[in-house]
């Protein structure tokens, strides 16, 4: 049973699980950090107010997260025959299901949630950095490669 809800914050040590569990999966193996668990809780209650976090719990305890960071554009005049570009657009972060309930629908699920939210917000788009694996997941929700957008990396 997959249910997918926006998280709570007593599901933070859970999401804060499975950044861990998805940071040793990218880096082969266990990383020792003490300060990990307090720096999370941190983060989150600092981000929640302009994040929304969706959790999927699968049978009972939580196997997915996806966050949306809304970012709401600068006021503009409007006229009224020219409404203009709606006010907000998100950027899908922090995508990861928990390797036992893959390939079972969970991330489309939590990919679903964030989608039906922006669509319903009135969002005029929805963003996103895909990992080359990702790439097909994205596509099939009807997410396509932008080459509006232009990109500094950090120094």
């Amino acid at each position: 049973m997959v249910t997918v809800r926006v998280a709570r914050p007593e599901d933070v040590p859970a999401v804060a699980a499975l950044r861990r569990a998805w940071t040793e999966e990218n880096a082969g193996g266990p990383i020792e950090d003490d300060g990990f668990d307090a720096a999370f809780t941190e983060w989150f209650e600092r981000e929640h107010d302009q994040r929304v976090t969706w959790v999927a719990d699968v049978d009972g305890r939580v196997a997915g997260m996806l966050n949306l960071l809304v970012f709401t554009r600068m006021p503009r005049p409007r006229s009224a025959d020219a409404p203009g570009a709606p006010g907000r657009w998100g950027y899908v972060a922090n995508v990861y299901v928990d390797r036992a309930a893959r390939d079972a629908g969970v991330g489309a699920r939590l990919l679903d949630a964030a989608t039906s939210y922006a669509d319903g917000q009135g969002f005029a788009r929805l963003v996103l950095s895909p990992s080359d694996r990702s790439v097909p997941f994205y596509e099939r929700a009807g997410f396509a490669t932008a080459t509006s957008l232009m990109l500094r990396p950090g120094r």
